[in-house]
């Protein structure tokens, strides 16, 4: 029997809504629970003592080195232009097919005796130099962002689970962004893996936040030196910025110098082009490779992220041997389309006689007998 009393309909329709606002609520709420501590914890510059003395620390905040190339400040400010393209130019800036991926063959390998490179897609890459294995900025997580459910979504899976990767012997951070230093992913190293988190300076304090333990934190300012048995990882300078939330430049950034004995390997991280890769290469080179910086760059930019052109020219004034372009593929961070930050570079690099290799994310090269090219990028746009 229909209940046909005055107002019951309305009255049902109201509680549904309700019901429906309180769900909604609800699942915003649980989507966005990690929130506060995926922004890390921002580091006490008043107490500690070697974040202070920093010289790359005044007036409470890090700054770039001075350049001739490059901007001073290391906070780029909003851009009205470049926001537009990123949100209106989107022709182009997503495969259209599934990007090809490469799991590891057979079971546990030991660590190369020379040197190796797996890229795992944008800047996450696992780098063997002479029976040591270092893992870069690992992000495992499938949006690069504080939130689970929002912000640049992964564009390919992971090729290989994070638990599945070998014991390493040491976890490289270059800087604070989400699209380089992952919570998730950090909880689920502290689980599987031993090995400490070398870090630019405060960065220790969002691992702090995110338990990891305090004999596993290695916080270095640029030029400093961690030996870990025979391997040696060094800081060195970029041209950048850091930031989770809405303060800037309370960490550090900067590239790595992975050494060997006898073999050694350099890692950009996220930087504009600038004088110091000639210094780099000078004091801490001949590399036999370098993981470059390619993608997500626009002009607006050029402080804080390479073109495909100022890859090579860095390459060059590093005195590495192969380059390996990282930094593109994985998320959509740029204006650009999704494969030109790969044919730019290519067109550059033959034109310098610089060698590439291009790996699918997850396929392990041999810097000493690299793969051909093989354009394998062309069949996904």
């Amino acid at each position: 029997m229909n209940d046909a009393r005055p107002g019951t309909t309305h009255r049902r329709g109201r509680l549904l809504a309700l019901a429906a606002l309180v769900a909604g609520a609800g699942a915003a709420a649980w989507s966005l629970r990690d929130l506060p501590a995926a922004f890390g914890r921002r580091p006490d510059g008043e107490q500690d003592e070697r974040v202070r003395n920093s010289p790359q620390y005044r007036d409470g905040v890090f700054h770039n080195a001075p350049s001739t190339v490059a901007g001073t400040e290391a906070a780029p400010g909003v851009d009205r232009d470049g926001m537009r393209r990123m949100l209106f130019q989107r022709e182009g800036r997503v495969p259209t097919r599934p990007v090809p991926t490469v799991r590891p063959a057979g079971g546990p390998q030991p660590a190369a005796e020379g040197v190796e490179v797996t890229w795992y897609g944008h800047a996450s890459a696992l780098v063997e130099v002479e029976g040591a294995r270092v893992l870069l900025d690992p992000v495992w997580s499938d949006r690069c962002s504080p939130a689970a459910h929002v912000g640049p979504k992964r564009l390919h899976p992971v090729p290989v689970e994070l638990e599945e990767l070998p014991q390493v012997d040491a976890v490289l951070i270059s800087h604070d962004h989400y699209d380089h230093l992952d919570m998730a992913t950090v909880k689920r190293l502290v689980r599987s893996q031993s090995a400490p988190f070398a870090v630019p300076l405060g960065i220790g304090s969002h691992l702090r936040r995110w338990g990891v333990p305090e004999h596993r934190i290695i916080e270095l300012d640029w030029n400093e030196t961690c030996t870990l048995g025979e391997l040696a990882v060094t800081l060195t300078a970029a041209h950048h910025f850091s930031g989770r939330g809405l303060t800037r430049n309370t960490t550090l950034w900067g590239s790595w110098v992975i050494a060997g004995p006898t073999r050694r390997v350099f890692y950009t991280g996220d930087s504009g082009y600038f004088e110091g890769y000639a210094r780099i290469g000078a004091e801490h080179g001949p590399f036999d490779a370098a993981l470059v910086q390619i993608g997500a760059y626009d002009t607006a930019w050029a402080d804080i992220h390479m073109t495909p052109e100022d890859a090579v020219r860095a390459h060059r004034e590093l005195g590495a041997g192969l380059l390996v372009p990282v930094h593109w593929c994985t998320f959509n961070l740029a204006p650009h389309p999704w494969s030109e930050p790969i044919e730019r570079l290519l067109v550059e690099a033959k034109q310098q006689a610089v060698p590439v290799a291009v790996p699918r994310p997850g396929e392990r090269v041999d810097v000493d007998s690299p793969p051909e090219l093989d354009g394998w990028w062309e069949g996904v746009v």
